[in-house]
């Protein structure tokens, strides 16, 4: 403002700053769980990441750390506190490690602590990406970035999974066990819908991996109320696969799928193998959905928790920061996201790999290239 007294042209410029400067920042609470194993040498590492992504892109992340875990079912008794559920409800999201560990009974994790998360919650979308990062080679020969994009979508709350059975006299020549499936129209349904919806978002292709020639109940239910759904969404091109061809699939053809929609134990295998063609499962990151936002929702890495490398600083922390990167997008923030998922690639395209990848750099290092790619992306975006 040419002619202005210095000392009125500063008043001038805080008037009409003044909305900006009384906009409160916006905040998330964010319940962090550690967990096991690697995880509480990861999950620092993604907080650091996800931290300075707040501060470029100008939004607040408050922290309260947990210790529950197959480590404190060992030391107290139990995974979680009775009041634990009703902490986490308090909270925007939850960032979560991993949990297991080889003192504790391999059955107890799921069913104490992650399964009564997703439910308890209503997390019932278990989203996946499987996408090859640049720098990185896939063991399937011949495939490059161009051909592994997808996303794996896995219904969380039903299906395989409900544990709905029992153990009837185990240590007689008699002894029986079940297990009984569960699909209703209602959870089909909305995991269908999600499914669409992301499909509409991406290259509008959806493929169905089911069993329902074998499984001719649960699943041909399954494939009855998709297709219903697939016909509010002309748009997107629809194809069924039963699971043991989508198998062969992802491995002669991966360039096939966009969006896979599938079961809760299907989709707990399919996205493995996904993990794998990526080059590690250390790569890959999961969120477990509550996409009305009614519930806070769980973010954390597809790999376990690794107890054998614990403690060396070599985990592969990419998981964890990418499982970070897909809460900052369901907690509105697209740009810090997509920041933190391009300064995973540009330090992955430099060849800065973990030893699951074939590479050398430790934890420490990967996570320092990618701050730093973070803050080259930022500056210019």
């Amino acid at each position: 403002m040419p002619g202005l007294p210095v000392w009125l042209f500063w008043r001038v410029s805080i008037l009409i700053n003044l909305p900006n400067l009384l906009t409160p920042m916006t905040t998330y609470r964010i319940a962090v769980v550690p967990g096991d194993g690697i995880g509480p040498e990861i999950v620092p590492l993604g907080w650091e990441v996800l931290s300075r992504a707040a501060s470029v892109f100008g939004f607040e992340l408050q922290a309260t750390h947990f210790p529950w875990g197959a480590g404190h079912y060992h030391e107290h008794g139990c995974f979680i506190t009775e009041a634990g559920m009703e902490q986490l409800a308090e909270f925007d999201a939850i960032y979560f490690g991993a949990v297991g560990l080889p003192e504790v009974d391999d059955t107890l994790p799921a069913r104490c602590y992650t399964f009564r998360v997703r439910n308890t919650f209503e997390q019932y979308v278990n989203h996946r990406p499987v996408k090859l990062l640049p720098g990185v080679l896939s063991p399937l020969r011949n495939k490059s970035q161009e051909h592994i994009d997808f996303v794996v979508v896995r219904e969380n709350n039903e299906g395989e999974f409900v544990q709905n059975g029992r153990m009837l006299r185990p240590d007689k020549p008699e002894g029986l066990a079940t297990d009984t499936s569960v699909f209703t129209r209602k959870g089909v349904e909305r995991i269908a819908h999600y499914a669409f919806q992301l499909a509409m978002r991406r290259r509008k292709r959806l493929t169905n991996v089911t069993k329902s020639n074998t499984l001719i109940y649960t699943l041909a239910f399954w494939d009855r109320v998709i297709e219903e759904v697939a016909a509010h969404y002309p748009e997107v091109e629809y194809d069924k696969m039963y699971v043991d061809n989508a198998s062969a699939t992802f491995v002669l053809r991966p360039e096939h799928f966009d969006v896979i929609l599938t079961t809760n134990m299907i989709g707990d295998i399919l996205s493995d193998l996904g993990g794998a063609i990526m080059g590690s499962l250390g790569f890959g990151p999961s969120g477990n959905i509550n996409p009305e936002r009614e519930y806070p929702s769980m973010f954390e890495p597809i790999h376990g928790s690794a107890p054998d490398i614990a403690g060396k600083g070599i985990a592969n922390p990419i998981g964890t920061i990418w499982s970070g990167a897909l809460m900052l997008e369901h907690l509105g923030q697209q740009a810090a996201a997509r920041a933190i998922e391009q300064s995973i690639a540009a330090t992955t395209q430099q060849g800065i790999l973990s030893r699951d990848a074939g590479g050398r750099a430790s934890s420490r290092e990967i996570t320092d290239h990618i701050l730093q790619a973070l803050s080259t992306q930022s500056a210019t975006a």
